[in-house]
């Protein structure tokens, strides 16, 4: 019998894990999947010659994680690689926004579109860089983050800490009016916004897009050398080296629980896995109180809350083995890892309210993934390994284009909205159309296929609206791992602090239950309120 069962082996559950068997704990990850892993996998399934990333590609967040960071995963024989421009987004005109792996050139690229752009660029970043630290730690540690809290409080005495806290709450267009004079810093700040499901005129959204911003200009983009499949590899390797067990194929269908204590899980299978300590979840929320713990061991006010529990956007993608390198009309976009394709700002509040009304959009924002530009070992030299997303309602009401897309998602429907994004990119690299020598189009419905995770194709495990963060992530409550279910802890992205490939989540779930018993029933308690 284990100490813990986690459930699902996305990096996640496989952080948690790790930090409990560092512990001195004997840990087994049960994944219904057939390769572990979740939404960080890479495969040669487009063309034997390519390897392509099935979901996240770029880690930003990855490479500023304390927490993934302490697991030395380089000994693992984890490696990574960056484009020689982390972000570009080139506009009809033929200017192009680019966020450079040096201050000095970001900012050089941003005076072109208005004199003193620059100069905003460079404060931001010095502010950050001030702040980093303190606040990566506050991000990624369990809430509420005192320590962390202090030392920011600290650094952010009086009217700059009130300041900041305002340009992170304001929305990313308010905050781009304010900061630049032209188009080109306003881009990067509202297009990271919406890699989640923020809308340039949410609340929020300019905190989200600051934060992506100077992640960029600070770590870059980074990639795993040979495939994100390569992460996953490593803490898998960690974990079996110190004892971990896991087991792909293995569907958890239910928790045991007595007196209102987790004590193992049932599989598909009809086995039993006992817990001496703990289970922890990656699941969504939803599929973990609805699914496998059942309503009856739940208070009500829970399942209420749980009504309202609100996904992310969904997401369509296309990955494509490319002939040759993308011909982009802008050069600046040639050795940027990923390129954004919007019409400026107000393309992007379009598209997001298409998308709120429940239409998908006829001028999707497309985020597009160079990999070989950014690891040349992932095709052969001269092509490119590439894909594109872009994202959708989770339901279908019409379709804002001309094809009448449903959101049944059948072969036609695939195939115009796939047309669709590569229409989008023909425009600003004429000729990528006859460079395709394979391509493999995920729908919402395949993603949530190959991961339970992304439910309909959502990415973040719920929405990053602030209205779902903090102590509202994934119900009002306290912000932290523990459940209503004593020994039982959410151990994914649907948890404090989100989406994202960094970890926190599963360390925040392992040292909860690791914690003092004397704190861990009220903490379970609190759940039930």
């Amino acid at each position: 019998m284990p100490d813990a069962v986690v459930i699902g082996a996305g990096p996640n559950g496989l952080v948690a894990a790790n930090l409990l068997v560092d512990a001195g704990w004997s840990v087994e990850v049960l994944e219904s999947q057939e390769a572990p892993g979740g939404a960080v996998r890479s495969d040669r399934g487009v063309h034997p010659d390519y390897v392509s990333d099935l979901f996240s590609a770029f880690y930003p967040l990855a490479a500023a994680s304390p927490v993934l960071a302490g697991l030395d995963l380089a000994a693992e024989g984890l490696r990574w690689s960056h484009a020689s421009r982390v972000l570009a987004h080139p506009l009809a005109d033929g200017r192009c926004a680019v966020l450079e792996r040096g201050l000095a050139e970001t900012c050089a690229g941003l005076e072109r579109f208005a004199a003193g752009d620059g100069a905003s660029w460079e404060a931001m970043y010095r502010m950050w860089n001030r702040l980093e630290p303190d606040l990566v730690r506050a991000l990624f540690t369990p809430f509420p983050p005192i320590r962390a809290g202090l030392r920011l409080a600290a650094k952010l005495r009086g009217h700059d800490g009130l300041r900041l806290a305002r340009s992170l709450a304001m929305p990313v267009r308010r905050l781009g009016e304010e900061q630049f004079d032209g188009e080109g810093g306003r881009l990067l700040l509202a297009g990271n916004a919406l890699h989640a499901d923020l809308a340039p005129e949410a609340a929020g959204s300019g905190g989200f897009g600051w934060l992506m911003s100077m992640l960029g200009q600070s770590h870059g983009f980074p990639v795993p050398v040979g495939g994100a499949g390569a992460l996953t590899a490593a803490l898998v390797r960690r974990l079996r080296s110190r004892g971990g067990i896991l087991r792909c194929g293995q569907r958890v269908t239910s928790l045991v629980i007595r007196g209102n204590t987790a004590v193992g899980v049932e599989t598909a299978a009809g086995e039993h896995v006992d817990a001496r300590q703990a289970v922890l979840a990656d699941t969504s929320a939803p599929a973990l109180y609805r699914e496998l713990v059942g309503e009856e061991h739940l208070p009500p006010r829970l399942l209420r809350d749980l009504e309202r529990f609100q996904w992310d956007f969904a997401t369509f993608k296309v990955d494509w083995a490319l002939s040759s390198r993308v011909p982009w009309t802008a050069p600046a976009a040639v050795g940027a890892g990923t390129v954004h394709l919007a019409d400026g700002v107000d393309g992007l509040t379009r598209f997001a309210a298409q998308i709120a009304m429940g239409h998908v959009p006829d001028e999707p924002f497309v985020l597009f993934g160079q990999m070989t530009t950014a690891d040349p070992g992932r095709s052969p030299a001269g092509t490119e390994s590439a894909w594109a997303y872009t994202h959708l309602p989770q339901h279908v009401i019409a379709d804002a284009g001309p094809d009448g897309i449903t959101g049944r998602w059948d072969p036609r429907e695939q195939e115009a909205m796939a047309d669709r994004i590569e229409t989008r990119v023909e425009r600003l690299a004429p000729g990528f159309r006859a460079l395709i020598a394979a391509r493999r189009v995920l729908a919402p419905p395949t993603l949530q296929a190959m991961n339970e995770n992304l439910h309909g194709g959502a990415i973040n495990n719920g929405t990053t609206a602030l209205h779902q963060q903090t102590v509202f992530r994934p119900t009002p409550g306290t912000g932290r791992p523990e459940t209503p279910v004593k020994h039982l802890y959410l151990a994914s992205a649907a948890a404090h602090p989100g989406g994202g490939v960094h970890g926190a989540p599963g360390a925040n779930a392992a040292r909860a239950a690791l914690g003092p018993r004397a704190l861990r029933a009220p903490l379970h308690r609190a759940q039930r309120i």
